[in-house]
């Protein structure tokens, strides 16, 4: 498994949670009318995703450490694809909910196994190439799901939207069992119930785990959450069509590949630290300017979308880093700590999608929340900064 393998495979188990995200997000607001529901019905579809994201996470990554990475990945793609197969046939909002639900559920082992592959294999410097390239392959999904999701909802309806996750589903399963090889040795005691308290504790009560953590979790939140509440601003007030709206998120996934490929370019000159301090300030920037622009005027395109897209560019340079130093002192509990600090992430997301809604008004939860989040990545990362390199000690055994 060399580092173009692991980055490719890994991009792909990656990608599909934010896929089937960004995919379903166009059909937001064809489900309302179709079910004869309310926005805020539809937006808990996201919210339901993210929870079952968030706990299976948490399940997902210690039976990877007990049983291996390839049985549990094809185990949890096989709950996905089911529960596309539900969404495709859902008649009412409450089993889409349900179907949703399960492919969160499913989905969660696609990031929590491709980090943890990336911690048995490669640590520092290598492991930060790897998290980049993962990244890159990671925005390629999501840059042409929202363009994909929305002319497959035009032309073939909202139903459609879901065999095309039947097809990613069965595609993921076929890779676990022909592509991926077995990264760590099966070993049933680290998924005892003492044991799993123990890991987890060790986690929650370390600050090389915790900060790099929160600081990924805030600025991945932030993201998870604007796609929670950006159809009900572009479609719903600046009045896009769902075309438009998936060409128009381009910019978005756009500026998260334009980060990554930029940071794979001049790693080789800066640092991973170095790199993501650029990153933390395009993200506070752009905090800044979402508050201002969307507080002061009324909502357009390039109002919402261009700091969007520096927030997210942001991202893509501070994710190799946090993401290597979170697990670097984990060796023995790589599983559990990528489900904890990927629990972070989606949880940032479920976290601002429940707020959205309490809110109400889509523009007002875009203006509060995104900087919010935006502010708690900067502080973390800036306390992060100054802890010194995990001694001996600080590495878990």
């Amino acid at each position: 498994m060399s580092e173009l393998r692991v980055g490719i495979v890994g991009g792909l188990l990656a990608a599909i949670g934010s896929i089937s995200m960004s995919l379903y997000t166009p059909a937001m607001t064809e489900i309302v009318q179709a079910f004869g529901t309310t926005e805020a019905m539809v937006k808990m579809s996201l919210s339901v995703y993210f929870g079952g994201f968030c706990m299976a996470q948490l399940i997902c990554g210690p039976l990877s450490d007990g049983f291996g990475r390839r049985p549990i990945t094809i185990a949890f793609m096989g709950i996905y694809l089911a529960a596309s197969v539900l969404a495709v046939f859902s008649t009412d909002i409450e089993t889409l909910l349900a179907a949703r639900f399960l492919q969160g559920i499913g989905s969660a082992v696609g990031v929590t196994v491709s980090r943890a592959i990336v911690r048995d294999l490669f640590t520092h410097e290598a492991s930060a190439r790897v998290m980049n390239l993962i990244g890159i392959v990671i925005s390629v999904g999501p840059a042409i799901s929202p363009t994909l999701g929305g002319l497959t909802m035009e032309y073939f309806g909202w139903h459609a939207i879901f065999l095309v996750m039947v097809m990613l589903g069965i595609s993921v399963v076929l890779m676990a069992i022909f592509v991926i090889r077995e990264t760590v040795e099966r070993d049933l005691s680290r998924i005892r119930p003492k044991e799993l308290v123990r890991s987890y504790g060790t986690l929650l009560t370390n600050r090389y785990f915790m900060l790099p953590s929160l600081s990924v979790g805030g600025a991945t939140g932030a993201l998870y959450t604007a796609a929670t509440i950006l159809p009900f601003i572009l479609m719903g007030r600046v009045g896009m069509s769902a075309t438009n709206f998936g060409v128009g998120m381009l910019l978005q996934t756009g500026s998260y590949l334009a980060g990554g490929l930029a940071y794979r370019r001049v790693m080789k000159y800066y640092t991973p630290r170095q790199l993501g301090i650029v990153g933390i300030i395009a993200i506070g920037l752009a905090s800044l300017l979402i508050a201002l622009l969307l507080t002061c005027f009324e909502p357009s395109y390039l109002r919402v979308m261009v700091p969007m897209g520096l927030f997210v560019f942001g991202i893509a340079l501070i994710m190799p880093v946090l993401s290597s130093a979170g697990m670097q002192p984990f060796p023995k509990m790589a599983g559990a700590a990528s489900a904890l600090m990927g629990f972070f992430q989606m949880g940032g997301g479920l976290l601002g999608g429940v707020l959205a809604a309490v809110i109400g008004d889509p523009v007002h939860a875009f203006a509060i929340l995104l900087p919010a989040l935006g502010i708690v990545s900067t502080v973390c990362f800036l306390l992060w900064q100054r802890l010194p390199e995990p001694s001996r000690a600080a590495v878990a055994k």
